[in-house]
């Protein structure tokens, strides 16, 4: 008789045994020969020497993938524990394929594009990404979702989110209240997509300690961020300086995702974006990546496809009509 205690303490208990213990029943079921008790964040189980082993390792590789996506569905659950009807899960499958992260409520948070796969896949074998594309391509909720995933791996020990503070053709005028109030209007989207992505609780806790940071762009000057995963959304309104800024902010063992919209460039007229010379002067440099997304890879409303065709179809005759233009123009002064 074999007896051995294994530790739930780096998983939620509750979601490895399951509402009303739906979960530990399964356990049990797979294992009827074994005496396995839950009680608080540990397992208790007993039995013969090969059946006591054999359940271990299924536990564990449940732990292990608890630990990676922080929710497991029962199905999932039953088979990594070898369910003789559904099928043991293979290794890619318990890799979640192209699922990034699991969210409050079993929330499956995926790559569901081809170039936001390709986004992650260049991510992964870079430490400095560029996503670059029109509005609803989920540039910024795939860069939140590979964050969290790297945060929830281990794999960093920090996430930091970072926007230029830039008017979207607007002019806000004076900002009442403290500094973060005066600021979490420009860096909503970012909370938006941790709400879809962390528990609140959790969420909660991991601001608090600065596990989890949001600032503006301005607020990077001067630190060297290490151990972290570090996004600059709407790095379109950054100017060169300021990307320059940013980018030599990374420290040892950091990722960085920088993802932007050229066509939509709110600076005024007198500043020049940075992300086009970034483009222009980093492409080919070895551990930075870049990936452009485009009409195809819209995820809201259907009509934002359209609208996208329409402003770019416009936004080429325009610049027809301005070379044409320039070069009636320039034969008037040859003539």
């Amino acid at each position: 008789m074999t007896e051995i205690i294994i530790n739930l303490e780096t998983v939620n208990p509750i979601e490895f045994v399951g509402v009303n213990n739906s979960k530990f029943d399964i356990l049990k079921k797979r294992f009827p020969s074994l005496k396995i008790l839950s009680r608080g964040a540990q397992l208790k189980i007993s039995g013969q020497s090969e059946d006591v082993d054999n359940a271990s390792i299924k536990i564990n590789q449940v732990i292990k993938y608890l630990e990676r996506n922080g929710h497991i569905s029962e199905n999932y659950f039953a088979r990594i524990l070898g369910d003789e009807e559904l099928g043991s899960l293979s290794a890619e499958e318990q890799s979640s394929g192209d699922v990034l992260v699991f969210g409050p409520n079993g929330k499956v948070i995926r790559a569901k594009t081809a170039n936001q796969k390709l986004m992650t896949s260049i991510s992964d074998k870079n430490d400095i990404t560029f996503a670059i594309g029109p509005a609803g391509t989920g540039k910024t909720y795939t860069a939140v979702a590979l964050a969290v995933r790297a945060l929830k791996n281990k794999a960093v020990r920090k996430i930091i989110l970072t926007r230029p503070a830039v008017e979207a053709g607007e002019n806000l005028g004076f900002l009442p209240g403290d500094l973060k109030e005066k600021i979490d209007p420009y860096l909503r989207p970012l909370y938006d997509a941790l709400d879809d992505m962390i528990p609140v609780d959790k969420l909660t806790y991991y601001m608090t300690n600065r596990v989890i940071e949001i600032a503006p762009l301005a607020y990077m000057r001067g630190r060297t961020l290490d151990n972290a995963f570090i996004i600059l959304d709407e790095a379109q309104n950054s100017t060169d300086l300021q990307l320059k800024m940013f980018l030599t902010r990374i420290g040892s063992n950091a990722k960085a995702i920088i993802t932007g919209d050229k066509t939509q460039i709110d600076l005024p007229k007198n500043m020049k974006s940075g992300l086009e010379k970034a483009e222009r002067i980093l492409s080919g440099i070895d551990g930075i990546g870049f990936i452009k997304l485009d009409e195809s890879d819209v995820v809201r409303h259907k009509l934002v496809k359209q609208i996208i065709r329409a402003y770019d179809k416009a936004q080429a005759k325009e610049e027809q009509d301005e070379e044409e233009v320039k070069e009636l123009r320039r034969k008037q002064r040859v003539e």
